[in-house]
């Protein structure tokens, strides 16, 4: 969450904030109900030195008339302090749940725009496939090669599960390795995360753990949920803690499953692998101080590319519109891999994600470091390295060949044993 008094003080620039995001949050509640809240921790206090000056009086009273009258008073502020407590304590509840409503501040270079249709495209990296011959996608060359079956995965799962087989199992564990083994060459500690959270930290992250409106699944009577990324075990792993400054930044790599609901996800571009219930994926994270954040989240982006770089894979990079941002994100780039089985013609595909979440998610989970002004809030940011439903896609799609197999981008011929995918028995 933003901090109370930066709304308060910022109010007509957290007000545009909302508006280009295009949700819905009341600012001047927030700043109404902080101003209530101050006042009456003022009033609160007062009453308390009262109480602890009316017990000192009573110790020291001359006479049984002046200690009668300091005992009435006693029992008066006895009864008003708790009663002020307890209109505190609802008003803070009150305050809280609707500051959780109001999102990051969105930076001033981000396009505004009501969502991904007004993203400004960066860059192009990579020349677009030509091929001679007609071009199929993931999900055919998939399930001729053997390496998929999404009707098996329906039938004992539900829609949106899948069975990988054969190649594509190496496939997987190989895009692991080859992206957990660049990021421990930049330096990230690499981390087997858990994949359920409590719904404290999920909601600290940002996430919504129920509702209609959430995509985790929730365990019902546990208070836990299945993680639908490693940024949410990876941004609690120091929750409530204090770090030295000299320990940062911290680079976390972590690897875990993510589920997620995908309620309300359809459409020609939603089939096969692109959005699914079960995952695997590679994130990044990072905790530093606030005047490091914006060249790290350059340092998020920058890892990204020179993966899909590595793999050949033809990509672009997009500055995401106000509209499309998650709550907490302040900056997020996009890379979109070209992928040749969308459409007709082909489209790019969403594969990474890199955003800059400042001090919005430091702030709710308790994340500071010891500065000479004091404990400040860490800034958090978080980066997709590999999000393996979406690479396959993207390598079966672009290294497809005439004869039916599948070529293997030569970066990843050492993580999985072979130069080809050919067809397969099964």
């Amino acid at each position: 969450m933003l901090d109370l008094k930066f709304i308060r003080d910022n109010l007509e620039a957290v007000k545009a904030s909302i508006e280009a995001r295009n949700v819905q949050a009341d600012a001047d509640f927030v700043a109404r109900k902080y101003d209530e809240r101050n006042a009456l921790l003022k009033e609160l206090e007062h009453l308390r030195a009262q109480r602890n000056e009316n017990a000192k009086k009573m110790k020291a009273a001359p006479d049984e008339q002046t200690r009668s009258a300091l005992i009435d008073e006693g029992k008066r502020l006895k009864t008003a302090i708790p009663d002020l407590e307890n209109k505190l304590e609802t008003l803070e509840q009150r305050l809280y749940t609707e500051a959780t409503k109001v999102p990051n501040m969105v930076h001033p270079d981000a396009p505004i725009g009501p969502d991904e249709s007004a993203n400004r495209e960066l860059k192009q990296v990579g020349g677009i496939p030509e091929f001679t011959f007609p071009t199929r996608d993931h999900i055919a060359i998939g399930e001729q090669l053997g390496l998929l079956d999404f009707e098996r995965g329906t039938k004992v799962s539900g829609t949106k599960f899948y069975y990988l087989k054969n190649q594509a199992v190496l496939l997987e564990l190989g895009l692991v390795r080859f992206a957990l083994d660049h990021l421990a060459r930049k330096g990230f500690r690499l981390m087997l995360t858990p994949d359920i959270a409590r719904e404290s930290i999920v909601d600290g992250i940002g996430f919504n753990p129920r509702g209609p409106e959430s995509n985790l699944y929730t365990l019902e009577g546990e208070g836990t949920c299945l993680v639908g990324t490693a940024e949410i075990t990876l941004g609690g792993y120091y929750a409530n803690e204090i770090l030295a400054a000299e320990e940062l930044p911290v680079l976390m790599a972590g690897l875990s499953h993510c589920f997620r609901r995908e309620a309300g996800a359809a459409g020609q571009f939603s089939k096969g692998l692109y959005r699914v219930h079960q995952f695997t994926k590679v994130e990044m994270f990072v905790l530093c101080t606030p005047e490091t954040s914006e060249q790290e989240h350059e340092r998020l982006r920058e890892i990204e590319e020179e993966l899909f770089s590595s793999l050949e894979i033809p990509y672009r990079v997009v500055d995401t519109a106000t509209g499309d941002l998650g709550a907490p994100a302040y900056r997020k780039y996009d890379l979109e891999a070209w992928m040749p089985g969308r459409g007709e013609r082909g489209d790019w595909g969403e594969i990474t994600s890199a955003s800059n979440c400042t001090d919005y998610q430091a702030r709710r989970l308790g994340v500071r470091y010891k500065s000479p002004e004091g404990n400040r809030h860490v800034h958090m940011l978080n980066g997709t390295a590999i999000a393996v439903s979406r690479a396959i896609i993207a390598l079966l799609e672009n290294y497809q060949q005439a004869d039916g197999s599948v070529r293997i981008p030569r970066a990843l011929v050492p993580y999985v044993g072979f130069e080809q995918i050919g067809p397969a028995d099964d």
